[in-house]
């Protein structure tokens, strides 16, 4: 397999991680997966356990998944929220937000970069949120995920002309594990979710991973610095 089908999936042993994992792997590309806790169903690909809020633990891991052959195409899906009002937000939740979100995000493009511009291939996608728009009780998600914007936008214009695109998929409120351990089924937290979004449905897994994969294959080269919503149109003003 040519080692620009290889991809790194972070957050990939549940929810929109692993859907990415799951569509990614059919598809044919070689997956290799990343989080604290390998999937108890098993996984697609390549697993490789790793805490990525430790500095070290990122070092090794990138060190291992590149030691013989490079990663072409990343997907930055890991991520905490940990909600707090402004006024009782703490600084090192806020530390721990931005972290996770953000500096193990570009201390993986850094590890990766190199091994695409040696193959003059590369494709970074981004996972972010409708929080950048503004989101009670996130301040500290929201700055993180806008920075992680930030970066999406930055690394499209540095790395292009070694023919590495950038961009993000920004999803909408989502029936994850996450999601729902928050608003469970029929709760008030659910209906007002649902209330802010035009076509009416939470959105799944699946179709973030859609988005995502679309973003990273070969005819997606032509889009580089884009955020795509996919959120069912909540991210519209007017409502």
């Amino acid at each position: 397999m040519s080692d620009t089908k290889r991809v790194l999936v972070t957050g990939a042993s549940k929810g929109i991680g692993l859907a990415t994992s799951l569509r990614l792997a059919k598809a044919g590309y070689e997956v290799v997966g990343v989080a604290r806790r390998e999937p108890d169903d098993g996984f697609p690909g390549v697993f490789v356990r790793c805490d990525l809020s430790d500095v070290e633990d990122t070092a090794r891991m990138l060190e291992e998944v590149t030691r013989e052959r490079p990663v072409c195409r990343v997907v930055n899906n890991a991520g905490i929220a940990q909600p707090q009002p402004i006024g009782e937000l703490d600084l090192a939740t806020l530390g721990q937000v931005v972290d996770l979100n953000l500096r193990a995000s570009v201390q993986i493009v850094q590890a990766l970069v190199p091994g695409m511009r040696a193959r003059r291939f590369g494709r970074i996608v981004n996972v972010t949120s409708r929080a950048v728009y503004g989101a009670r009780d996130r301040t500290a998600y929201a700055a993180a995920k806008s920075a992680l914007v930030g970066c999406t936008r930055t690394w499209a214009l540095e790395l292009a002309a070694d023919g590495i695109t950038s961009n993000a998929v920004s999803p909408g409120p989502t029936a994850t594990e996450l999601f729902r351990r928050a608003q469970p089924a029929g709760s008030e937290g659910e209906r007002k979710a649902l209330a802010s979004i035009p076509l009416g449905r939470l959105g799944t897994p699946e179709d973030i991973a859609a988005a995502i994969a679309f973003l990273l294959s070969d005819d997606a080269g032509f889009i580089t610095s884009h955020v795509l919503d996919v959120d069912g149109g909540s991210s519209l003003g007017g409502r």
